[in-house]
């Protein structure tokens, strides 16, 4: 179970929570198992990641390669099918798998389009946090911290959303909601030290993820903030919050909670700066 957990990017409990279930259902699909289509819920799986993994190495943008069949893996689908002379309905069958296997053996194994795309955009002109959407999440013992880092950021323009519901999922549809530019949620661990998560999968690593998860790293290294800081490690993972987020999000799990409490204002200015840092430095 460790082992499995590990590998999905799970957090590795040796039990068998919601996610890692989720997990467990999501990796029996294979593709060709079943009809794949836009629908309500969305229908998610190792099938769907094949599919968007496929369709982004052949140059069909599908997104962010999460195993969740949404509209813009729909929409590179339809295109798919039309370049390819079959009937671009969306609706990926046998037809279009046997066109994905023909042609995907012919892409080689490079990133993708998808990956290609956020790596141009980050690329682009340094922005002001004036008007910046950002959502800060907690998922117990950092209220306090939340509070003072939301409070910091709008006295630079931005525009700040806190949730702290305990379901990544819910605070994953508020942000999305909110068409956020950046999402950053805390969690208070036992041990010492803090780990900075961004979302990476074999196939697909989320660029700009990865460069605000460095940030907020080297910002907290700067800060020597006692035991919080001890050890910190920039880490890609499949975390559901990390996952359903639309826009760059990281998740930063950092302890022991007595230094959390102890050290809340020197962490949120450190948080802050990250977020600052990384909207407005040049991106190479």
């Amino acid at each position: 179970m460790r082992a499995f957990q590990h590998a999905r990017g799970l957090r590795a409990t040796g039990w068998c929570d919601e996610a890692t279930w989720a997990g467990l259902v999501e990796a029996g699909w294979s593709l060709g198992d079943r009809l794949l289509a836009l629908q309500v819920p969305a229908l998610r799986g190792d099938d769907v990641s094949l599919l968007q993994v496929t369709l982004a190495r052949l140059g069909f943008d599908p997104g962010k390669v999460d195993g969740i069949f949404g509209p813009a893996t729909e929409r590179a689908l339809r295109r798919f099918q039309r370049d390819s002379g079959l009937a671009h309905d969306g609706v990926c069958g046998p037809d279009s798998i046997r066109a994905l296997e023909r042609l995907g053996r012919q892409s080689g194994s490079g990133p993708g389009v998808a990956i290609v795309r956020e790596r141009e955009a980050l690329r682009s002109n340094a922005r002001s946090l004036l008007d910046c959407r950002v959502v800060l999440g907690q998922f117990g013992g950092c209220s306090s911290v939340v509070r003072l880092a939301a409070r910091q950021l709008r006295s630079t323009g931005a525009l700040v959303v806190p949730a702290d519901e305990p379901d990544p999922i819910v605070q994953a549809q508020t942000a999305n909601a909110f068409t956020a530019d950046l999402y950053l949620g805390l969690v208070s661990r036992v041990q010492a030290g803090a780990q900075i998560n961004y979302y990476a999968v074999p196939a697909f690593e989320s660029a700009a993820g990865h460069m605000l998860a460095r940030r907020v790293a080297a910002s907290l290294t700067n800060r020597r903030l006692g035991e919080l800081t001890s050890a910190v490690e920039v880490v890609g993972r499949r975390m559901p919050i990390l996952r359903e987020t639309r826009m760059p999000a990281v998740l930063c799990s950092i302890g022991p909670a007595r230094g959390v409490t102890d050290q809340g204002p020197a962490l949120a200015s450190a948080l802050v700066e990250a977020i600052c840092t990384w909207f407005q430095t040049p991106r190479p």
